[in-house]
C-alpha cells in the first residue's frame, strides 16, 4: 500500500504566515500527495535506476528489476551477476553503483538504519560517499524516503523553476535561494512539494520568466 509524505496544518500554517505568495499557491493547489519509499536501500536503488532517464523508462526498468529479484535488498542485488542486471536495461555504470552499495551494506560499511538517526548533513555526507550518489540524490532520498522536513535542493532544476514562477525571478542565485531556504525552514520539504507542483504546471497562469 503506497505511503505519502506526511504533513499537515502545522507545516502549511507556518509557511503561510511566513510567505503570502506561497500561502496563495498552497490554498489554490490544495493538499499534495507525494509517494515515499520508506525502505532506504530500495529507495537508493530506485534513484540510481532513474538517473538520466525518463520517468516512464525508470518505471519499466524498475519493474523488470523487481520481477527478476523478487525483493530489492542488499543480498538480492549482490547475488545477481552484473550481466543479467544489464540485460534488464541498466547501464554498466549503474550496475556498478548498485552492486557497490549492496556490498557496502552487507559488509556494514553502509548502515542504512543508522542513517535514520543522523542529522541531515551527516546523512548527506554518508550517502555521497557511495559511488553514483551526489548531493541531489542524497537530498531526494532524505525527502522521499526518510521524510526529512527541511529539504530544499539548490541542485534541483524544477525547484528553481518553481521559485522563478512564484516569485517572478529571471534567475535564482545562490544568495537568493538561501533567503527562501531560511524563510521556509524548518519546513522546506513542504515548500518543495508546492514548488514542484507549480513547476509541473499545477497553476497554468504562472509562466516562467526565464522561458
Amino acid at each position: 500500500m503506497p505511503q505519502y509524505f506526511a504533513y499537515g496544518t502545522t507545516e502549511t500554517g507556518y509557511l503561510a504566515r511566513k510567505d503570502k505568495r506561497l500561502a496563495s499557491v498552497m490554498e489554490r493547489i490544495g493538499p499534495i500527495r507525494r509517494e515515499v519509499r520508506p525502505d532506504l536501500f530500495d529507495a537508493l536503488m530506485h534513484a540510481i535506476v532513474g538517473q538520466q532517464i525518463a520517468t516512464k523508462a525508470q518505471q519499466t526498468v524498475w519493474g523488470r528489476l523487481v520481477q527478476a529479484l523478487g525483493q530489492v535488498t542488499p543480498a538480492t542485488v549482490d547475488g545477481m551477476d552484473a550481466e543479467p542486471l544489464q540485460r534488464l536495461g541498466l547501464s554498466f555504470r549503474k550496475v556498478g553503483y548498485m552492486k557497490g552499495a549492496a556490498r557496502k551494506a552487507l559488509l556494514g560499511e553502509l548502515d542504512v538504519e543508522a542513517l535514520r538517526h543522523m542529522d541531515d548533513a551527516s546523512v548527506s555526507a554518508a550517502l555521497c560517499r557511495l559511488d553514483g550518489v551526489g548531493v541531489w540524490t542524497a537530498e531526494m532520498l532524505m525527502l522521499f524516503s526518510l521524510q526529512r522536513p527541511d529539504v530544499l535542493s539548490f541542485g534541483d532544476l524544477a525547484i528553481h523553476r518553481g521559485l522563478r514562477m512564484v516569485y517572478r525571478h529571471k534567475k535564482v542565485s545562490r544568495d537568493r535561494f538561501e533567503v527562501y531556504r531560511r524563510r521556509f525552514s524548518p519546513y522546506c520539504s513542504v515548500a518543495s512539494l508546492y514548488l514542484w507542483a507549480v513547476a509541473g504546471g499545477a497553476l497554468p497562469e504562472l509562466a516562467d520568466p526565464a522561458a
